[in-house]
């Protein structure tokens, strides 16, 4: 690499809104305030709800199948 080109490469403290908190590197450097974490996201956490996708396209065939052969 070259020297003097690339710009300082530092600690950085991590804070989610939910408290937890962890240190990572980066150019940044200082703190970094998250609203959402791998600790409180519901991806993460399991807790994400599945929407009804079958529920919702049956609905729709049913909805507009008679219109099908009516142009």
């Amino acid at each position: 690499m070259k020297e003097g080109i690339h710009p300082n490469y530092s600690a950085m403290k991590v804070t989610c809104a939910c408290g937890h908190s962890f240190t990572t590197n980066s150019t940044k450097g200082g703190e970094l305030h998250l609203d959402v974490c791998s600790e409180c996201h519901p991806f993460y956490t399991g807790k994400q709800r599945i929407m009804d996708t079958g529920g919702r396209i049956e609905k729709f065939n049913k909805r507009f199948s008679v219109l099908g052969g009516k142009k």
